[in-house]
C-alpha cells in the first residue's frame, strides 16, 4: 500500500480511483467527533457508511491508514477549493481521534507533524494547501475546530501562518468594524480576496468570514473588521 513508512495499515474497503487523473494537491485535516478512535476506524472501514479516509491519528500517537494514498477515499463531502468540487480526488485526508470539544494530545500533533511532512514531501502540496475541512466545507463542516492548533503545525512546517508583527497591525485600530463609506468596498474586497485565496465565492461574507476565523482567528468574533482585511491579504501574499 502506498503511503507512510511507518503507519499501520488497517485497510478499508470505502474508496474508489482518483477521477479525471486527479493529481494529488490537497492535505485535508478533519477530527472523527466519535467517542474512541476503536468507534471511528469501525467507521471508516463499514461500507454500509461509504465514509473512508487515508489516515487515522489515534490520541496517543498512532497512525494508522486505511487507504492506499493512490486511491479517491471519501472524506470531504460536498466541498470547494479554488475552483475545484472534487476535492476528494486531489486530497488526501487525515482523521485526528478527537470529539471537538477538547485540545488535540501531544503524542497526537507530533504524529501529524511526521505524517504531514512525510506526505507533503512525497507530493509536492503547497503549505497553504494544507486546509481543514471547515475551509472546504463553509457552513457544513467545523472540523478539525477551534481546539486545533494550526500555528504550531504551521511553526513545524506544515501549512501556513502569517506573521502578525510582519503586518504593522495597531491592536486598537485593527480591531474595529469596517464601517461608513470603506464598509461596501471592504466587504467586496475581502470575499474577492478570500475567494482568490479558495474559499467559496457563492458564500456571504458572513459564511466565507466565519470559516476563514476557524483556521486563523478561532476566538474571534463580530462584523468584519480591519484586521480580517489584512488577514486575507497575508493569506494571499504568502501563496503567490
Amino acid at each position: 500500500m502506498i503511503g507512510a513508512p511507518f503507519a499501520d495499515v488497517k485497510a478499508s474497503p470505502n474508496f474508489g480511483p482518483r477521477r479525471a487523473g486527479g493529481s494529488i494537491d490537497l492535505l485535508l485535516l478533519h477530527y472523527t467527533a466519535m467517542q474512541s478512535a476503536e468507534a471511528a476506524l469501525q467507521r471508516l472501514c463499514d461500507p454500509i457508511h461509504e465514509v473512508s479516509v487515508h489516515y487515522l491519528i489515534t490520541l496517543d500517537g498512532r497512525v494508522l491508514q486505511l487507504v492506499c494514498e493512490s486511491q479517491r477515499a471519501w472524506h470531504a463531502g460536498r466541498s470547494f477549493w479554488a475552483g475545484e468540487t472534487d476535492i476528494n480526488s486531489r486530497s488526501i485526508g487525515i482523521e485526528l481521534d478527537n470529539r471537538g470539544d477538547h485540545p488535540f494530545s501531544n503524542k497526537q500533533m507530533r504524529a501529524l507533524i511526521a505524517l504531514c511532512g512525510d506526505i507533503i514531501g512525497r507530493h509536492n502540496i503547497p503549505a497553504h494547501r494544507v486546509l481543514g475541512h471547515s475551509d472546504v466545507a463553509i457552513g457544513r463542516k467545523a472540523d478539525p475546530g477551534a481546539r486545533f492548533d494550526w500555528r504550531r503545525l504551521a511553526l513545524s512546517g506544515v501549512g501556513v501562518w502569517p506573521d502578525l508583527k510582519t503586518w504593522h497591525l495597531n491592536a486598537i485600530v485593527e480591531m474595529d468594524p469596517v464601517m461608513g463609506e470603506d464598509a461596501l468596498r471592504a466587504r467586496a474586497q475581502f470575499v474577492k480576496q478570500a475567494a482568490d485565496y479558495g474559499y467559496d465565492p457563492s458564500f456571504g461574507l458572513e459564511q466565507i468570514l466565519s470559516s476563514l476565523r476557524q483556521h486563523f482567528a478561532p476566538h474571534r468574533r463580530g462584523p468584519l473588521s480591519r484586521f480580517d482585511c489584512t488577514l486575507v491579504a497575508a493569506l494571499n501574499r504568502l501563496c503567490n
